[in-house]
This record gives C-alpha cells, sequence and structure tokens, in this order.
C-alpha cells in the first residue's frame, strides 16, 4: 500500500477559530515563470477579482486578497498560493510547495484548510548545522523566523604534523586533538541548547564525515535522536544550507510519509482489536470531534459530501435528525471538509490527508479516548 500524504499539526490554524466569518479561501497557481513578474501577477488578480465579485464577496475580502497576491512576497519558480481571509483580516497567506491543479475559491462560513494541509510549505521547526572541527554555521527555523549563529570553539590548532619524524611531534598532535575536542563540545553544546529553545523535530548535521561524526557522537540523546546526517562539505568550506535544498525537502516528505504509513497501520490497528480508539464514517467522526476526544482526524476523499450544524460551528452532526437528537435546531448546512477540519482545529487534533485508506464516507479518525457516544458499543 502508498501513501500520498499531508499532514498539519493544528496549532498554527487556531487564529481562524476566533475569527468572525464569512471566509473567503483562495488557492492558485502563483508560479513565475515569466521575466514579466508585475505583469503577470495583475493579469491573474484581474481574473481573480472578476470571479470573487461573481460569488458576492465584500470589498473588504475582495481588498483582502488583493493585498496578499499584490503585495505579499513573490514566489521562486513553480508554487501556489494559499490565501484565506475575512472581511476585516488577512489570516493565512502561504506559498504552497507545488500549485493546485485548478484554482479554488470558496466563501463560505468556515475557512477552507485541506489544500494547506496537503501542498502547503510551512515546515515544523528545525536546525541546520554546517560543521566541521574549528565549529559551525547554525541556524535555526522557528515557524516564521530564522535565526543564525556562527560557533567558535576557540581551540587551536586543530590540524596535526604531516610526520612523526620531527621534535615536538607528541606535543603537537594530542594539542590538535584537545583543541578539536573542545570545539565539538562547544558546537554541540550550542545545538543542543537551540533545539531545546526552538522546540527543533529535526536536526541537520552537514559537513566531511569525522566532523559530522564527532559532533553527533558529542550530541545529547535527546538531540541525536532527531539528527540527518547530510554528507556534504570540505575542508575549508561550510555547506549553506541554500546548497542543499533537495536534501533538505526529501528529508521532510520522507518524514510526511512515515507519518502517514504509521497513522494508517495504527488506525488499523485500532479497528481491527474494536478498541474504540478508531472510528470511520461520518457519524462516528462528528460524535468523536464534538466531544473533543479526537487525537488525529483523517481525511481521504470527502467529496461534496455535507454535514449540518447548530448554533456553534462545531456542532456537527450528518444529518438535521442526529443534530435533533442532541436538542440542537438545524442552522447551516456545510461542507463537511470544511466544517470536520475547522472543528479539529478547535481542539487542538492533528489533521492529515491521506491517499491509501479508504474507510467508510472517506473519513476517519484516531481517539484520545473512547467517547460517551460509543461507550458501551465497543465489541
Amino acid at each position: 500500500m502508498t501513501f500520498d500524504v499531508g499532514r498539519a499539526e493544528t496549532g498554527r490554524f487556531r487564529v481562524l477559530t476566533t475569527a468572525q466569518g464569512p471566509f473567503v479561501s483562495v488557492y492558485l497557481d502563483d508560479s513565475r515563470n515569466n521575466s514579466d513578474l508585475h505583469g503577470q501577477r495583475e493579469a491573474i488578480w484581474r481574473d481573480l477579482r472578476t470571479y470573487l465579485e461573481d460569488i458576492c464577496a465584500d470589498e473588504g475580502m475582495i481588498d483582502m486578497v488583493r493585498q496578499a497576491m499584490i503585495e505579499g512576497q513573490p514566489a521562486v519558480g513553480r508554487q501556489g498560493r494559499g490565501i484565506i481571509a475575512t472581511g476585516r483580516e488577512l489570516l493565512i497567506n502561504e506559498h504552497l510547495s507545488s500549485p493546485p491543479p485548478t484554482t479554488i475559491v470558496r466563501l463560505s462560513e468556515y475557512p477552507f484548510i485541506l489544500p494547506l494541509v496537503e501542498f502547503g510549505r510551512r515546515r515544523p521547526p528545525y536546525v541546520f548545522a554546517a560543521v566541521d572541527h574549528l565549529g559551525a554555521d547554525i541556524t535555526i527555523h522557528g515557524g516564521d523566523s530564522i535565526s543564525s549563529e556562527t560557533v567558535d570553539g576557540g581551540g587551536c590548532p586543530v590540524h596535526k604534523p604531516a610526520t612523526a619524524g620531527w621534535k615536538g611531534y607528541g606535543d603537537q598532535q594530542h594539542s590538535a586533538e584537545e583543541a578539536i575536542r573542545m570545539n565539538v563540545r562547544a558546537v554541540a553544546d550550542r545545538m543542543g541548547g537551540w533545539v531545546d529553545r526552538a522546540g527543533a523535530e529535526l536536526v541537520f548535521v552537514c559537513g566531511e564525515v569525522r566532523s559530522r561524526t564527532d559532533v553527533y557522537t558529542a550530541l545529547p540523546d535527546r538531540v541525536r535522536e532527531r539528527v540527518i546526517q547530510l554528507h556534504a562539505g570540505a575542508r575549508g568550506h561550510r555547506i549553506r544550507e541554500e546548497e542543499v535544498p533537495d536534501r533538505i525537502d526529501e528529508a521532510f516528505l520522507q518524514r510526511r510519509r512515515g507519518a502517514a504509513v504509521d497513522t494508517a497501520a495504527r488506525f488499523e490497528s485500532e479497528i481491527k482489536r474494536h478498541s474504540g480508539l478508531a472510528v470511520e464514517g461520518l457519524d462516528a467522526v462528528c460524535a468523536a470531534l464534538r466531544e473533543g476526544a479526537v487525537e488525529t482526524l483523517i481525511v481521504t476523499h470527502l467529496g461534496d459530501a455535507t454535514v449540518v450544524t447548530g448554533d456553534k460551528r462545531t456542532t456537527i452532526a450528518p444529518d438535521a435528525d442526529r443534530l435533533s437528537e442532541l436538542g440542537e435546531a438545524p442552522q447551516r448546512v456545510a461542507r463537511a471538509d470544511e466544517a470536520l477540519p475547522f472543528a479539529a482545529i478547535c481542539i487542538g487534533a492533528a489533521l492529515i490527508r491521506v491517499d491509501g485508506l479508504d474507510p467508510a464516507d472517506g473519513v476517519a479518525a484516531l481517539l484520545r479516548y473512547v467517547p460517551s457516544d460509543l461507550t458501551g458499543t465497543v465489541a
């Protein structure tokens, strides 16, 4: 079984939960493939504005989308852009790793976030370190912020004498080895501190074999288990992160695929043993979301499925009859691919988009505990 996956820890979407809708959600090809970038962007904007007017987006929304497109940081190469706004706030304006197959524009009481999960470029915090025996250049990526520093361990000299046939060889060799150990310890200490402060989930260590191996060995266990070693760099030259983007992209892609495989395996295991800690189908998933029991919402193919909601946007049910059983009068019909992810955000659940599973109704969930709605029904 193969998996195509996008995953989001939904904390960064929390801003959407307190915003007052309606929302306009836009996903489009924002690639810059010719020299007339301004003219290309204006042409895209004219077509988009016409469409926004056709779906009755108000002027405030239109202004926010224009601000995101015209004033936002231009994309480099082939990328997409995701925008979510109200008539008062620009809430999301992000580059996507690849353009969506077609332009998506929605006006709804819910923000549409699934394309951000599937195509978004946002990465968890990570550290990149280009190391040698003199020190390291360290870059720390923490959400929207990037910082860097150069670590000089102060140990010198680090080069051993070429031959043993001269007076003082032993002292010089010992001095070089101690200088290297001093510098390696300084680098490992700084990296460990940055990993803890940034909450880095991955650590890339780049350099020639001996240098990165020494640094890797000196790192504490909690850091070493997050390290990916990149064999790049030569004596006298520390590789910059910009020189190995494909290898970093591949590492994050493999991480996401691994998360998909792990999630699918756990889901199938919990279903087979009837633990109640995994559910599928709109009815069961809506019940788990209402109770706040969802740990990870799994979306495969919801298509045009809809749900019904009560006074609160998070009070969701698959149909009006089920909602009435909860003592709620139906207030709105919403697309399931908007309402369910929104409810997941509100309870701090993770959200994963997976092609490779086939749950009922195209939706499933891993749970923190067995919801009361299901207690007594688990085999």
